[in-house]
């Protein structure tokens, strides 16, 4: 017998059954130890493209996402949260907003206001008429820098080890030449386009949760704990996701969406406005990194020690994922690196930041260890007077698909070819989310020292791909999320407050500055790996280490700051 096309196919005498004819009968069957799978050579759609059966409706509106639901006599509503993390309302006047045509209503919670209305135009009105004072609470005088200082001094002292291999100390005592840097990265919003929103109608008897979410469970058990009703007695409808990128899979909109809607009779969307969305994210965490490298003769690493300190997001979300003070997502990509490193060790020390709330974004960990491995990497090849790519090379004797990502990446960006002056190119590769990944970034630094980055070489084998079409848009997707980090991305904090706002001041990266992306990859027949977040790490050290073949100037902090990159007079 065979399967094919949603039948099993006895060829001897050429009866069919479909699956679910066989589906009891199967049941019984006890499962074989060994089961003989389709070679690559019979797959008929596996690895071929595909188009999306969602693209349509994508592109001609039809598709329904959260904040398009709109159940029958639904209110919308809108909010302030206290602006400084941690602050509540002392006092609000109402009057002016409640005149407003259209205000139904105004809801007062504990640090926060909201204006429900008919539409949300009249909400926002309302929302600007409102008189709020509020109390800043404890986090009154936090600053970034204040931040930053304490994570700096945390690693000045040992951690809970990541992963030690051989002598990392002996070795270094013994190396020919030391090298150390340290490297910072800042908080990052997620910004999606969808602003966060959730609509909710809570009855005496249910609450009803209509929204776009990555983990619908969890929005289920907020409502249910938040009403206090049971589980069973909250229904959750899940929509398309207009941007996650790891902010939908917090709960915090859900909780806020209910809080109201407690308050109002019959569904209430709750919408959230662009300055709500970025001043009230949940934040890629602020990092520290203290990282050196010992040298033998010949420029080679012989020793290779790595300690930070930043937030731990797992620890909150997933509490007995933390162990023995480690988080594993934080310490993806700085450990089990492709290189031969014969003497390593690897230290993470959890902090976290008072009141700034930190949660998963694209990437996760390596968001922020690949940048610092593979700009320190440069560093090292810089320091050895060896050729970026080729001293990569001559790490990767045990790492044959890094080795063949890292090639391929290098011959399809034209390596080592001529370029103009103030041009570079910067290379990166990574081993994260089970996918080996190398990209060539190319890119043209000003004499104001604003930074272009004109095309992108990707290269990647993230084992059996079923639709690659799908593996080069989720490449793409990421590489424009990690320029955008690189190049604009950062959350700063003054007086307990963020100070970004908008698009003006959080800027994305915009059509007319997207470079040329090229993504090549490589046939395999190894397990799946992941292909929605390696893009964005990856790309992220290739334009810090493009930027320094063209200026000459080593970029240890994120985002990339052209004050510092100004051509000479």
């Amino acid at each position: 017998c065979r399967a094919q096309n949603g039948e099993v196919l006895h060829e001897p005498t050429g009866r069919r059954a479909r699956y679910g004819e066989l589906a009891a009968d199967a049941a019984r069957i006890p499962l074989p130890d060994r089961v003989a799978l389709k070679r690559p050579d019979e797959f008929k759609l596996v690895g071929t493209p595909a188009k999306r059966l969602d693209a349509p409706s994508k592109v001609n509106g039809t598709a329904v996402y959260g904040i398009d639901v709109r159940p029958p006599g639904v209110k919308i509503a809108t909010l302030a949260q206290s602006p400084a993390f941690g602050g509540r309302v002392k006092s609000v006047d109402d009057s002016a907003a409640k005149a407003v045509k259209g205000v139904r209503q105004v809801v007062r919670l504990d640090d926060a206001v909201a204006v429900v209305a008919d539409q949300m135009g009249a909400a926002r009105k309302g929302l600007a008429a409102l008189v709020i004072d509020w109390d800043d609470g404890p986090n009154a005088r936090l600053r970034t820098q204040d931040i930053a200082r304490e994570l700096e001094q945390a690693t000045l002292n040992p951690g809970p080890v990541a992963q030690s291999i051989g002598d990392a100390d002996e070795a270094m005592a013994r190396a020919a030449t030391r090298i150390e840097a340290t490297y910072q990265v800042p908080f990052l919003a997620h910004a999606a386009m969808e602003p966060m929103n959730c609509t909710v109608d809570v009855r005496k008897n249910g609450c009803e949760v209509w929204i776009g979410s990555q983990v619908i469970a969890r929005v289920q058990a907020a409502a249910a704990k938040t009403t206090g009703l049971p589980l069973n007695k909250v229904v959750v409808h899940n929509h398309l996701i207009g941007g996650g990128f790891g902010r939908r899979l917090e709960v915090d909109g859900v909780v806020r969406a209910v809080q109201i809607a407690q308050h109002v009779a019959g569904p209430v969307k709750v919408i959230w406005t662009r300055e709500e969305d970025i001043q009230h994210d949940m934040y890629r965490p602020y990092f520290f990194d203290r990282i050196s490298a010992g040298l033998d003769g010949n420029g080679m690493p012989v020793a290779w020690k790595h300690r930070f300190a930043g937030s731990s997001v797992l620890a909150r979300w997933l509490p007995p994922a933390f162990n023995k003070g480690l988080d594993p997502d934080t310490i993806d990509g700085a450990t089990h690196l492709v290189y031969g490193l014969p003497n390593l060790r690897v230290e993470y020390l959890r902090v976290e930041p008072p009141g700034v709330p930190t949660a998963f974004w694209r990437s996760v960990g390596p968001s922020h260890s690949v940048f610092v491995v593979e700009s320190f990497m440069d560093e090292l090849a810089a320091a050895a007077k060896r050729d970026p790519v080729a001293y990569r090379r001559a790490l990767l004797d045990n790492a044959p698909r890094a080795k063949a990502v890292l090639d391929l990446a290098a011959e399809r960006a034209g390596w080592g070819e001529a370029l103009s002056k103030r041009v570079g190119r910067g290379v990166s590769l990574q081993f994260a989310f089970g996918s080996y990944m190398a990209q060539v970034a190319e890119v043209e630094v000003s004499k104001t020292g604003a930074v272009r980055v004109r095309r992108v070489v990707c290269a990647v084998d993230c084992g059996t791909v079923v639709n690659p079409d799908t593996v080069r848009a989720q490449a793409e997707g990421a590489i424009i999320f990690g320029i955008t980090a690189a190049l604009n991305g950062e959350i700063t904090v003054n007086g307990g407050r963020v100070e970004q706002t908008n698009f003006d001041t959080y800027q994305m990266l915009r059509m007319n500055e997207a470079p040329a992306i090229d993504v090549h990859i490589v046939r395999s027949g190894e397990p799946p790996g992941g292909m929605g977040e390696p893009g964005t790490s990856a790309v992220v050290p290739a334009i810090a280490n493009a930027v320094f073949a063209a200026t000459g100037k080593r970029l240890r902090k994120m985002p990339i700051d052209p004050a510092g990159l100004r051509a000479p007079a």
